[in-house]
């Protein structure tokens, strides 16, 4: 295994949009029954870019930039720097509000989604820097209770940083 060095973490800004969605693409290829289909970029590129402008949003995306490569705003976005892109690592999730309860009264849940690493990236510790950084952003917003759905690979590293499995069935209707 590489060894582990301390790894730099940033919020995602407008200019990382294409190498985010790169870097969901990979995520989504590595799981079952994915579509490898990549036409919706376009059309989720601009939404995306707007949402990474919103720095007091309920949405926010963390990153590595690849070693080696200055950091923001390169080429390799657009296909010039790297095979693999500018960025190795991003974790990205919101901030919802559901009618509070018991255990948290303001209603405020985290969800993580799109947690991914370039493959020649991995085992070097940037998905956990970037969790870490999304748990201290979910904490200053005050959440209480943060979700995600996870492989069976990644549920090590989320069982590290406390989360537990839950026994709630989650159901799922498409419109």
């Amino acid at each position: 295994m590489p060894a582990m060095t301390r790894v730099r973490v940033r919020r995602a800004v407008p200019g990382d949009a294409e190498e985010v969605l790169r870097l969901r693409q990979v995520m989504i290829d590595s799981m079952a029954r994915s579509s490898p289909a990549t036409d919706w970029h376009a059309d989720a590129l601009p939404v995306l870019r707007a949402k990474l402008a919103e720095p007091d949003g309920p949405f926010a995306a963390f990153v590595v930039d690849r070693p080696g490569l200055p950091a923001r705003g390169g080429p390799w976005a657009r296909g010039g720097l790297s095979a693999q892109g500018g960025l190795s690592a991003l974790v990205a999730g919101t901030i919802e509000y559901r009618i509070g309860g018991t255990h948290d009264p303001h209603g405020t849940d985290g969800y993580v989604f799109s947690v991914a690493t370039d493959p020649d990236a991995r085992r070097r510790g940037h998905a956990r820097a970037c969790m870490e950084a999304l748990l201290e952003w979910f904490r200053e917003r005050g959440a209480h209770r943060i979700r995600l759905t996870a492989t069976a690979q990644a549920e090590p590293l989320y069982a590290s940083l406390g989360f537990a499995r839950r026994p709630d069935p989650l159901l799922e209707l498409r419109l």
